[in-house]
């Protein structure tokens, strides 16, 4: 059994197979100094393209004529956020944190339902059509009730993040394990592996791109459902804010909590590419190479 276990070395001397496998990770890991070009490049386009629009926006505001309460010029919005830059806060605050509350517990909830649908094909076969189903439920239609049920608190506004980010979650947590290469799996079993050490060693791992895929995906949605959550009824949050702010005619502060959820938004997603990169590295390097 060991001698079919073995594999043939290439030819050459032990220094130039060394050599090649340097070779091959330096390919593997470019060079910081490689990538900050790309990362300085989309950056600028990003900001002269923000900037462009802001400019354009900006301009026609004030050639056209059009009045403050319908559409306001970005230097009024910026304006009207400094002014109630304390309120913007308050309100910022207990939104992120309903969101970032929300999106932890559905991402427990999503991996752990994820693992057990993966072990147990019963429990998916079971469960599955019924996260399909729950996705034709109209959001609009739940957050009132939960509201009624739940009151103006946190526990409706957690409610909603979950069931829109759990779904997106799951599934792609899924389709990574679905992904698995059968190859590798009969081979750690060929070697013995259990069925605990190949999850850990190859299905969680090869899951892991897919699964961040989902993190992405979810977390803007998270946001989302915090703001109209707030919309619905709350006491304090940006979605509440802008609320009030349209029924007081203030068309500024209305697009300024909309720019503060874009950011907020951004700020997150960007979290997540960060994680990614750190968690899973060889992922992105790979894909580099190909």
């Amino acid at each position: 059994m060991d001698r079919l276990l073995e594999l043939p070395l290439p030819a050459g001397s032990p220094h130039r197979r060394e050599g090649q496998a340097v070779d091959c990770s330096a390919r593997l890991r470019p060079a910081l100094h490689e990538r900050l070009p790309a990362l300085v490049r989309r950056a600028l386009t990003l900001t002269v393209g923000l900037a462009g629009v802001l400019v354009v926006w900006e301009l026609y505001c004030r050639l056209s004529g059009v009045s403050p309460l319908l559409l306001p010029a970005p230097s009024r919005v910026a304006s009207a956020l400094v002014d109630a830059r304390e309120e913007a806060w308050q309100h910022t605050s207990t939104t992120l944190g309903e969101a970032l509350i929300g999106f932890a517990i559905s991402v427990v909830a999503a991996s752990l339902a994820g693992v057990v649908m993966d072990r147990f094909g019963t429990v998916r076969r079971t469960i599955y059509p019924l996260l399909v189903g729950s996705q034709a439920v109209p959001i609009l239609a739940v957050t009132p009730l939960l509201v009624l049920w739940f009151g103006f608190g946190l526990l409706p506004k957690v409610i909603v993040i979950v069931l829109v980010t759990f779904f997106p979650i799951t599934v792609a947590l899924l389709d990574g394990f679905a992904g698995t290469a059968a190859e590798a799996t009969d081979l750690l079993r060929t070697m013995g592996a259990s069925a605990s050490q190949i999850f850990w060693k190859l299905r969680l791992p090869s899951a892991l791109p897919r699964f961040f895929t989902g993190l992405r995906i979810s977390v803007t949605y998270a946001v989302i459902g915090a703001v109209y959550g707030e919309y619905v009824g709350a006491f304090d949050g940006l979605g509440i804010w802008m609320r009030t702010s349209a029924n007081l005619f203030r068309t500024d502060l209305v697009f300024g909590a909309v720019a503060i959820v874009v950011v907020i938004s951004v700020a997150l997603f960007l979290l997540i590419v960060a994680l990614e990169a750190v968690t899973i590295p060889w992922h992105k390097a790979a894909r580099t190479v190909a």
